[in-house]
């Protein structure tokens, strides 16, 4: 990339991140070309849809969950390193409005810009699910696709109670222990 494309580039990151955290993920991306100082062809240039910026926008934070993943893959609980990555996935899903549903709705669409997020998060995942079905914490019909949908939930209902920041660790729990108390039969 030459220098001044390069240039345009980190200037489009930037605006994006910042619109993102102001306005959510469906930010006008006219907005963030203008914060850039550049016109909507050079955004369009670098970023053929907003998928495509998202997941450029998304990357630092992928590889710092994939690294997290790669931690826990030796924790002495697998479950617990499990469920400790499951919230990672939480909170970053709820650091933009709006990338919960983003994730959601191309779970599955491998073809959507957005799936360079989602197919390594799912593989780091699995290494982590797999090794907590090993040992018998995690019950085998679990998938991490259902996983990656149940997180992605949970931040979404987050998002739309902003008022109640302890939301999202409570339904994760709830999920995770199901209803039944200590004397239900």
């Amino acid at each position: 990339m030459r220098a001044d494309a390069r240039r345009n580039y980190d200037r489009l990151l930037s605006a994006a991140r910042t619109a993102f955290s102001e306005h959510g993920t469906d930010a006008a991306l006219e907005d963030i070309a203008r914060r850039a100082g550049v016109g909507i062809g050079t955004l369009y240039r670098h970023f053929p849809n907003r998928h495509a910026l998202m997941n450029a926008v998304f990357q630092e934070a992928l590889a710092e969950l994939i690294s997290r993943s790669r931690e826990l893959a030796a924790a002495e609980q697998p479950c617990r390193g499990l469920v400790e990555w499951l919230g990672a996935i939480i909170t970053h899903a709820g650091a933009y409005r709006g990338l919960a549903q983003a994730l959601m709705s191309t779970s599955r669409d491998e073809t959507s810009a957005l799936a360079q997020c989602n197919v390594p998060l799912r593989e780091a995942g699995a290494a982590l699910l797999a090794r907590a079905q090993a040992c018998g914490a995690v019950r085998a019909e679990v998938s991490i696709d259902d996983l990656m949908q149940l997180t992605n939930a949970i931040a979404l209902a987050s998002e739309q109670s902003p008022d109640d920041p302890e939301l999202a660790d409570r339904l994760l729990m709830l999920t995770l222990r199901g209803l039944s108390g200590p004397g239900a039969g």
